[in-house]
């Protein structure tokens, strides 16, 4: 169970963060605030507090707080951004995590990790090594789990930005799959709930206790995920969507 979640206001520089998909326009500042503000009421119907962190309008993709963490049960890892104008954004998050944890351990050089590349299952973390994830930042992720009693394994990427752009693990042995991941034998021991290539952005869920978390606007797989038997909550990310940016890439959760 889930008893916190942390999370970053969008500043007013969002309008410049990074994208792979310019032709959706840059993001409408007032409404990233608003679909922002209904994504930690969501959280909070899951049954976590959210603490909110201000905004920083130095880091245009500071929002995206999971990238600069991985939160265990037993330990925080802050994180390397491996994006060169994210580099900075981890150093507040370490007096923050101080409030939770007694261990945090830091990626260093030349290690890059980000969290959005970090997945949990159990006491498994599959970690993606993309254009922000190195294998060095992996295997210091690795070290520190297995210090602490947990695992870890790198999982080889091609095409996602993250490895959370096309996995969600929603419990109960149940795997979300899109893109790249659904051809991964990696994958196989999961009862995997496929992705249409259409809506591959809604493969960015998180479950959050009794319910799955689902972006707003995905109807096949809002209905998939409601025939595995579980409760889904619908949020708008359509303007972080213009961004890269998901459900998960918006709060730390532990």
């Amino acid at each position: 169970m889930f008893k916190n979640a942390i999370v970053r206001t969008p500043a007013p520089s969002l309008v410049n963060g990074i994208t792979s998909a310019p032709e959706l326009g840059k993001p409408d500042y007032r409404n990233a605030l608003n679909q922002h503000k209904a994504y930690i009421k969501a959280l909070e119907q899951c049954g976590v507090t959210v603490r909110i962190l201000e905004q920083d309008d130095r880091f245009p993709d500071s929002c995206f707080v999971e990238d600069v963490a991985v939160c265990t049960p037993a330990f925080a890892m802050v994180t390397s951004p491996g994006a060169p104008t994210r580099m900075g954004e981890e150093k507040e998050i370490t007096a923050v995590l101080r409030e939770f944890y007694a261990d945090i351990e830091h990626i260093t050089a030349p290690g890059t990790l980000e969290g959005g590349d970090v997945m949990m299952v159990g006491d498994h973390y599959y970690i993606g090594l993309s254009d922000r994830t190195n294998r060095a930042g992996a295997d210091q992720l690795i070290a520190a789990l297995e210090k602490h009693g947990m695992r870890g394994s790198a999982v080889d990427m091609k095409e996602m930005l993250h490895l959370k752009t096309g996995l969600a693990y929603l419990e109960e042995n149940i795997l979300l799959v899109a893109g790249e991941f659904t051809r991964m034998k990696a994958f196989d021991r999961y009862k995997r709930l496929e992705i249409t290539e259409e809506e591959g952005y809604a493969a960015n869920c998180i479950r959050v206790n009794d319910y799955v978390i689902v972006p707003e606007g995905y109807e096949q797989t809002k209905a998939m995920i409601e025939g595995a038997g579980l409760k889904v909550i619908t949020v708008d990310t359509s303007e972080f969507k213009k961004l890269d940016g998901g459900l998960s890439c918006l709060s730390l959760r532990f």
